[in-house]
């Protein structure tokens, strides 16, 4: 009987998000297991994304592990590493440490400019070998590079061989973006980009929703800039609904159907980051926030 009422619990809240048009019925699952709520999104493969997950930039060492895992004790399941940010090798050991089965996380990564497809294979065969995995749920193109075309070639090949369980791109404008699907066999999953209150990424969202690629959203609190966690709109958002400014604003992207990876390494801004699956923004407030919105880049070397 508890199992029933939980599960009407939950499709209420679905419902609810459905109702208020901020998330779509045909990509977002919800579930709660151990006492972790998250919602997910379904990708244009079919593949569930969680929505939200711990970005792991400058998470390295035996610190940058320890956050992960951490992380995970919390409930986090969804991890985004890079070639760049040189933390694969401690989020595959994180992972092998919690004693958990590989299939319960969501891993992602991004490559580095290869010069050629067979350079870019080679380098999936290294990201591979760091994680310690078989597999890789979502590998990205770290940016818009010179080469990206034929470097989605060789993910196109991993991804038919089932090594890469989805793939896409990152930091993707719109022009960029639309010129890049006119040469893939498969179309990218996921777009992630700098996304937040300030540059919301209308126009993107606008123009990948005919592909269904979703929107991620890196630094959704704009790596501090601009003391944005002490606006007073958002803290008297927080205070409203009992919730920090950081909360509101990843409740906003996700009700907006963004995935959202911000990065933390403090445990108690790790549970605050994932304890968002318990209230919904009302018409109003989102409205409030959507007019934050000034589409402009807050970081000098993005070129959207």
């Amino acid at each position: 009987m508890q199992n029933r009422r939980d599960f009407l619990k939950t499709s209420a809240k679905v419902a609810s998000l459905f109702a208020l048009g901020g998330l779509s019925s045909q990509s977002l699952l919800a579930s709660e297991k151990q006492g972790v709520k998250m919602e997910f999104l379904t990708l244009n493969n079919g593949i569930q994304m969680p929505i939200l997950g711990l970005g792991t930039y400058a998470l390295t060492g035996a610190s940058g592990q320890k956050a992960m895992s951490e992380a995970i004790e919390i409930g986090y399941r969804l991890f985004d590493s890079a070639q760049m940010y040189g933390n694969e090798a401690e989020l595959g050991a994180a992972i092998r440490a919690s004693g958990l089965k590989r299939e319960e996380f969501f891993v992602e990564t991004k490559l580095l400019d290869s010069p050629s497809e067979d350079a870019t294979k080679k380098s999936i065969e290294k990201s591979l070998k760091t994680l310690g995995m078989d597999t890789i749920d979502l590998l990205l193109i770290h940016s818009p590079y010179p080469h990206s075309k034929a470097m989605y070639k060789a993910m196109e090949s991993f991804y038919k061989q089932g090594i890469l369980k989805s793939i896409g791109i990152s930091n993707f404008g719109a022009r960029a973006y639309n010129d890049f699907v006119q040469s893939c066999e498969v179309i990218p999953a996921v777009n992630q980009c700098e996304t937040h209150l300030l540059m919301q990424q209308k126009p993107l969202r606008e123009a990948m929703k005919k592909h269904n690629t979703l929107l991620q959203s890196w630094s959704p609190f704009i790596a501090g800039k601009g003391s944005i966690l002490d606006n007073q709109t958002l803290k008297y958002l927080g205070a409203k609904y009992n919730k920090t400014p950081a909360q509101i604003i990843l409740r906003f992207l996700i009700e907006q159907g963004i995935g959202v990876i911000p990065k933390t390494s403090k445990k108690n801004r790790l549970q605050q980051n994932i304890n968002v699956f318990d209230f919904v923004l009302s018409e109003q407030d989102k409205k409030t926030l959507i007019e934050f919105d000034t589409n402009k880049s807050s970081f000098s070397w993005t070129n959207y």
